[in-house]
């Protein structure tokens, strides 16, 4: 069968603790982690279940994708085959690619499930997917922060995170919007992360109307560099000061549960937020959520007729 490559890719995680090493020393590109350091991630991931889910999640949004792909082909189209790939475990970027080339690929979408572009993350997918020197070639799909079934998605998960709420309280609840911190020197480079993260904030508060909101970062490395800010521990922390007694998480820039939101929001954050005397929710992931996928089909879709393969 002729088929058009989607290449899903996300940043992978441990399957089992005892993968938490060599995880680690991937991610380190190869320089070896302390011993302190281990311990504390290793420790991080036993609390939330001995694995991370991101693989599992990715590989269900990629099949949930390649079903939507299916119904909107025409009869004379080539088919849709997704592949999930792992920038940092297996499968590594460079299997996927290697799968699809087993299936005769030799056109394929990108698709990084990670919203907002940055050059250190987004860009270092698609670096990592020309490491590999494939035949197959590859049309990007840089950002999709405005996608109109992301933003849905989110602005659905947003309302039914504050009807966790008391009704007497609701409209007050202060919502603090979160994506994985990066070094500042971005900024410097241009990079539109930040820009594109409150682009999508500002496009998920037009649906909700006016409320209590902020934006944080979150999950930065312990580096000597410093790296954007601030972070939703502050955030949480000036709140709380301010007479706060509530407060809605509603991560932004991950789309499926990994050890950034099980871990650093619900146990660090959670932990923080209930000792300062507030009560503390999180919005449910967008994960596989019908309306995303099937924006991004239509992306997906979108790119391939532009590369000239529909």
């Amino acid at each position: 069968m002729n088929y058009i490559g989607v290449l899903v890719m996300a940043y992978g995680g441990p399957s089992k603790l005892e993968d938490v090493e060599s995880y680690l020393k991937d991610v380190r590109g190869g320089r070896p982690t302390s011993p302190e350091v281990l311990e504390e991630m290793t420790e991080r991931y036993r609390k939330i279940g001995g694995i991370s889910p991101i693989l599992a999640n990715t590989q269900a949004q990629a099949a949930a994708l390649e079903a939507v792909l299916y119904r909107k082909s025409k009869r004379a189209e080539p088919a849709f085959k997704t592949i999930a790939g792992m920038r940092h475990w297996r499968p590594y970027i460079s299997e996927a690619l290697a799968e699809m080339e087993g299936f005769g690929i030799r056109q394929a979408v990108g698709l990084v499930m990670a919203p907002h572009y940055s050059r250190m993350s987004v860009g270092m997918y698609y670096q990592r997917a020309e490491e590999v020197h494939s035949s197959i070639e590859i049309a990007r799909i840089e950002s999709w922060h405005l996608l109109p079934g992301y933003l849905d998605a989110l602005t659905t998960r947003v309302k039914a995170g504050l009807e966790k709420f008391p009704s007497d309280v609701r409209s007050e609840v202060p919502i603090i919007f979160t994506a994985h911190s990066l070094p500042e020197r971005i900024l410097a480079l241009g990079d539109p992360y930040r820009d594109q993260l409150m682009e999508t904030v500002n496009a998920v508060m037009e649906r909700l109307g006016p409320r209590p909101h902020e934006f944080a970062f979150q999950s930065a490395a312990m580096t000597p560099d410093p790296w954007l800010g601030p972070d939703a521990g502050e955030v949480i922390q000036k709140l709380a000061g301010q007479g706060q007694k509530n407060v809605l998480i509603a991560p932004i820039g991950f789309v499926t549960e990994h050890v950034e939101i099980l871990y650093d929001v619900d146990i660090e954050y959670r932990q923080q937020a209930e000792k300062l005397g507030m009560r503390f929710e999180r919005i449910e992931l967008v994960n596989a959520a019908p309306e995303m996928i099937d924006s991004l089909a239509g992306l997906v879709r979108q790119k391939a007729q532009e590369a000239g393969w529909l």
